[in-house]
């Protein structure tokens, strides 16, 4: 979930369908309707309305309004544009302020430690050992377990992702003279932070309690098991751990989850990039055949000869695919974290499949099992969901706490027609004879390629409605490749390619360079789909289009959104609140050239965050971030007075040298922090609301 458009390298180049591709033969089977129909009757139908009329379309008016939801009770604020100053700040509605609750460097305040120690200092200097018990980088998803309210105000733990770090700014001289102590920093503010936080009694403001009892950084090099089908198989095994269950380090932890047993679930993307193979070859591997499945499975999912640039692999063998050839399979997972537990060893639950998970999305079906929805976020990947065997018990935490080892994984195939189905990745699909479950969940991109799944456009954030929960949306960020000419059709191999799907006509958002800014779908799009019978476990779904992100005031159609309301590019990460408000944070490009005259970004501003109301589709824009930085990651105490929010990255593109070239939030002068700021009503009221 990175700016830094690192997403943009494909590693999908399977036969499967684009989804755009079967949009436009929807639209084709649909074009004898749309002469005869109202446009209010083409948005029920799903079907964006082109031109003047775009604004009309679907909206989930089956999903009941909630007494007390009211609808959106705050005015959208404008874009923070270059125009308008490009103010390096957190900017709100009238009526709301944040604070800054927890940023990179500050003590966790564990057990047994001065608490305010060990200190920040402002010129990156901590060391390894000292950012093991500081707050990561690069804050993501995160979630919010409050404690049993006594009196006023609320107190719990906050669990929150650092997904990776800019190497220029997490030292003081960069990447100059670079050590094996330097790799183990970058390591260690990896990971999640697991701290106590609540209102302190004098100020009312929020706060970290130090010291805490729950307080602890999971990091890179923290001890975890492996669990579920996969454990143990001899593609997780090393010469370090040759039994395959206990691998250290969980790392690019983007979003998250929350289990209704309450433990949180920490979500491995992009970890290829920590890993390089220079030789192009792997070492101790029995047989030419494996050693060639190897290879291929390293470039499927993105491993390169040199890496993404983080250097690891030069200090820390770990790291080198070619020596280590199966510590790479030994990430990608869903991490499963007790926060209750200080003492509880993290368990990557195999089950859930390897690829580059996003977030993590619980339903408790009607009959008690648990479904989770997660999105393999890169271009042309996939939608995947998992239904436990197992049913959840309400009344026994503990009975609940290895349901995600055993299950049946699930991938998405979008129909023409506005159907869908999930297609089973087990050994009894045909596609996957002779695979065995270990090997698919192993290998789960490659098995996902021969069953037929839909390829996306980079499956981000996935949240179900709280009121409807077979409802469920998914941000699809956006894809630079679609619509690149010459067109190119993906092929059944394992290597990274360049596929270009082509342009459709119900959602025209592709093409080279010269037809717009970039190429390809520039600002990305929300999809949902609702499980057929309102049971999240169905095999069968419907499907629609909930918004085309864009800007309407560019003249090229495929940059026209039909957004209601205030605009936004790249949705990204995607929330509902316990009241039915769908909170949708941005991941576009922060390149100042962005936000020129003429730029992408020229009117949509900086990365930013919006409610939407998803009865009518109308969407204001409730907080713009500060310069060079990403929107992400949201949760909030139970009763919604209170909203924390993730300013990841701000002054990306900094240097060692020079810092605060883009900026210096939030301390104002110095070295830019990611941090996770908390915001509030002035009057105390529900955050959104009227």
């Amino acid at each position: 979930m990175r700016s830094s458009n690192e997403e943009d390298s494909v590693s999908n180049v399977s036969g499967n369908r684009h989804l755009n591709e079967i949009v436009a033969v929807n639209m084709k089977r649909r074009q004898l309707l749309i002469g005869g129909l109202s446009a209010a009757a083409l948005g029920f139908l799903g079907i964006p309305v082109p031109g003047g009329l775009r604004e009309a379309r679907a909206y989930d008016t089956s999903i009941p309004p909630r007494p007390g939801f009211g609808g959106i009770g705050f005015d959208g604020i404008p874009a923070n544009t270059l125009a308008a100053g490009l103010l390096d700040d957190v900017r709100l509605p009238p009526g709301y302020t944040y604070q800054v609750l927890y940023a990179w460097g500050d003590p966790i305040g564990a057990l047994g430690q001065t608490p305010g120690a060990p200190a920040w200092k402002d010129d990156a200097g901590n060391t390894a050992e000292e950012q093991t018990l500081q707050s990561g980088d690069h804050h993501d998803g995160m979630k919010f377990f409050a404690f049993p309210q006594k009196g006023k105000g609320y107190r719990g733990i906050l669990c929150v992702n650092h997904e990776y770090n800019d190497q220029e700014l997490l030292f003081p001289d960069g990447m100059e003279n670079w050590s094996l102590e330097k790799a183990r920093k970058s390591q260690h503010a990896h990971g999640v932070s697991v701290i106590e936080i609540g209102v302190d009694r004098v100020t009312g403001g929020w706060e970290v309690k130090r010291p805490s009892r729950f307080a602890r950084r999971i990091h890179g090099n923290t001890p975890m098991l492996l669990s579920g089908p996969a454990a143990g198989h001899p593609l997780l095994q090393t010469a370090a751990d040759p039994t395959g269950t206990l691998v250290l380090g969980t790392l690019n932890n983007c979003a998250s989850g929350r289990t209704p047993w309450g433990t949180y679930l920490t979500c491995e993307e992009n970890w290829n990039g920590y890993f390089a193979n220079p030789t192009g070859d792997v070492e101790s591997v029995p047989g030419e055949d494996q050693k060639l499945e190897i290879l291929a499975g390293q470039s499927r999912y993105g491993i390169t000869q040199e890496g993404v640039g983080y250097r690891w692999h030069e200090v820390d063998a770990r790291f080198r695919a070619d020596f280590n050839p199966n510590e790479p399979h030994r990430f990608g997972y869903v991490v499963e974290i007790d926060p209750f537990n200080r003492r509880g060893t993290p368990k990557k639950r195999t089950a859930l499949g390897r690829v580059k998970h996003e977030n993590a999305e619980l339903v408790v079906a009607p009959d008690g099992q648990v479904v989770v929805y997660t999105g393999d976020d890169e271009r042309n990947e996939y939608i995947y969901k998992f239904v436990t065997k197992g049913r959840f018990d309400p009344n026994q935490r503990r009975a609940n706490m290895d349901l995600l080892d055993e299950g049946t994984l699930y991938v998405a195939r979008f129909h023409e027609d506005g159907s869908g189905e999930w297609l089973e990745l087990t050994p009894d699909n045909p596609a996957l004879a002779g695979w065995t479950q270990a090997e698919i969940c192993i290998r789960t991109r490659q098995a996902a390629d021969l069953a037929g799944a839909t390829m996306m456009d980079r499956p981000e954030w996935i949240s179900a409605h709280p009121f409807k929960r077979s409802t469920v949306y998914c941000t699809l960020t956006n894809n630079s490749n679609r619509g690149r000419t010459p067109a190119s059709v993906n092929t059944p191999t394992i290597n990274a390619g360049s596929a270009r799907p082509p342009i459709d006509t119900a959602n025209p958002r592709g093409g080279d360079a010269g037809e717009g800014f970039g190429s390809g779908n520039v600002y990305g799009h929300i999809i949902r789909w609702h499980e057929a019978g309102g049971d999240n476990t169905a095999l069968t779904f419907t499907w629609d289009i909930f918004a085309l992100a864009g800007d309407r005031a560019q003249s090229v159609d495929k940059l026209k959104g039909n957004i209601l309301g205030d605009e936004y590019n790249s949705p990204d990460g995607l929330w509902f609140d316990s009241t039915g408000r769908l909170w949708i944070q941005t991941d576009a490009t922060t390149s100042e050239s962005s936000y020129a005259e003429g730029g992408v970004n020229e009117r949509i501003g900086t990365n930013q965050m919006l409610c939407a109301d998803p009865l009518t589709g109308e969407t204001r824009r409730f907080l713009t971030g500060p310069r060079g930085c990403e929107v992400t990651g949201v949760t909030a105490t139970p009763d919604n007075r209170a909203l924390f929010v993730n300013i990841q990255h701000p002054g990306e593109g900094g240097t060692s040298e020079n810092p605060t070239a883009v900026s210096s939030w939030p301390d104002r002068g110095a070295r830019p922090r990611s941090g996770t700021i908390v915001i509030t009503r002035t009057d105390g009221g529900v955050i959104g609301a009227a």
